[in-house]
Order: structure tokens, then C-alpha cells, then sequence
């Protein structure tokens, strides 16, 4: 059954990943790492008006769950704000662990990877490019308010 989560689809996705590389003067850094594999990603941001994905760049070194969520993240980051981000990695987190249904919205693409649910072992891996993008958000929302009262 592990076919079933290295579909072609996702053998695709994993070799396209969108916005490569790192940005200069980002707003906003995030890194995670999945301890078990150690999948990574690097995600830099830049907001504009109403806090919201300008520009965006990711470096991510991950197996091919990882690569592959990571390029849908990466396709559908700019014009996405924290709330989005959050939910869609709440959503992808509950589908994994628990049975949900999977992110809606801009990042509801992270439901093809439902089949990973059954693979704990493989969670962390599929998680690192969502909650990268929802850490470098954090970080450049935390900078836009410090700047706004210096």
C-alpha cells in the first residue's frame, strides 16, 4: 500500500517545487525540520497591505511527501495570509492524525496527500513546508508590528 502515497501525482509535484531558493531582505524566515528523516524547509516571506504573501521563497531538502507539499504550498503561498496558513496546517495536521478531512480554500491541494495518514511515521516529513510558511508569517507579522511602534 506505501504505492499509494508515492503516487505519480505526487512523484510530480515533488519534482516542481515552485518559488526555489531563498529571498533577499525577506520580512519573515521560517525553518522546520522533521526530526525522524530530517526534511527540511526554509521558507522566506515578504508582506504587503493586510499582511499578506508578496513574495515568497523556499529551500527545501525533503523526501517526496515533503517536496511534494512543500510545491503545493509553494504554488498558492502568495496572495495567503497568517489565518490561511494556520488553518490549512491545522487542517492537514488533523487530517494525518486524526481522521479530518483536509485543508479548504487556496491550499485545499494538500488533501491528496490523505493517503499519508496512515504512515505516522511520515507526518512530520509532510508537515515541515506548511508550518515553515506559518513560522516566517509569524516572524515577519512580529517585525511589521515592532517597526510600527519604534
Amino acid at each position: 500500500m506505501i504505492d499509494e502515497i508515492y503516487s505519480k501525482d505526487i512523484l510530480r509535484l515533488a519534482a516542481d517545487l515552485p518559488h526555489a531558493g531563498r529571498l533577499e531582505r525577506p520580512d519573515g524566515t521560517g525553518e522546520r525540520t522533521a526530526k525522524l528523516c530530517g526534511s527540511r524547509a526554509v521558507v522566506d516571506v515578504r508582506i504587503g497591505h493586510g499582511a499578506t504573501v508578496e513574495d515568497f521563497a523556499q529551500d527545501v531538502k525533503a523526501c517526496a511527501l515533503g517536496q511534494a507539499a512543500a510545491s503545493i504550498v509553494g504554488a498558492h503561498a502568495v496572495g495567503s495570509d497568517l489565518t490561511e496558513a494556520r488553518a490549512a496546517r491545522d487542517a492537514l495536521r488533523d487530517m494525518l492524525k486524526a481522521g479530518g478531512e483536509g485543508p479548504t480554500g487556496r491550499f485545499e491541494g494538500l488533501r491528496m496527500l490523505k493517503p499519508v495518514a496512515d504512515y505516522p511515521a511520515r507526518h512530520a516529513s509532510t508537515l515541515v513546508g506548511i508550518e515553515a510558511l506559518c513560522d516566517a508569517l509569524e516572524t515577519a507579522m512580529a517585525r511589521t508590528r515592532g517597526a510600527g511602534s519604534a
